[in-house]
């Protein structure tokens, strides 16, 4: 039975990578079914059986997910600050990128493809809009380079996001893999 829980979770976890990168919690999703498999794993096998590593694999995980949650938030504002833009243009890029993503996914109906495409082109469209508009506005040429950035930064940002899916993924699978070897 233990076996079977944690290949189980070996694969829904493989399917949570893939809504990292469709832009939605996947690794969240992950954290929150390696929870119940440690759960379950400690109400089957019972008794005394020490379950240290599963709890500091999930610990360990969450703690990487924070890291790829603010990564990947702050990864377009910087491409879009790197890109010498403004506060207004970051803020753009940002709120861009999660419309991109979400209309991507309707525009686009190829799983992936659409939500990465619609967040990149919203970011870029994001820090285009917040660079041309309000008091000190740029000029639509001005801000294509901040808007790049941005664009550029979104991608960094998700690469980022799912390597650190992948890790905690990797992490949480070895802790429940060892508990298995030692039942």
């Amino acid at each position: 039975m233990i076996w079977l829980i944690t290949i189980l979770f070996i694969l829904l976890g493989l399917g949570c990578l893939f809504l990292v990168i469709m832009q939605l919690p996947g690794t969240w999703v992950m954290l929150v079914l390696g929870l119940g498999a440690q759960l379950l794993m400690e109400h089957v096998i019972g008794g005394d059986h020490p379950f240290s590593w599963g709890w500091w694999a999930l610990g360990i995980g969450l703690v990487l997910a924070i890291i790829g949650e603010i990564v990947e938030g702050l990864a377009g504002a910087a491409g879009t600050k790197a890109g010498g833009g403004t506060k207004r243009g970051m803020i753009g890029a940002f709120i861009g990128g999660i419309g991109g993503a979400i209309g991507g996914s309707f525009l686009i109906p190829i799983p992936i493809v659409g939500t990465l495409l619609g967040s990149i082109i919203g970011t870029f469209i994001g820090a285009v809009i917040g660079e041309t508009t309000g008091e000190k506005a740029k000029q639509v040429g001005d801000s294509i380079k901040p808007a790049m950035g941005a664009s550029l930064g979104r991608i960094l940002g998700t690469t980022a996001k799912m390597f650190c899916g992948i890790v905690v993924w990797s992490v949480v699978s070895g802790g429940f893999i060892f508990i298995a070897m030692g039942k």
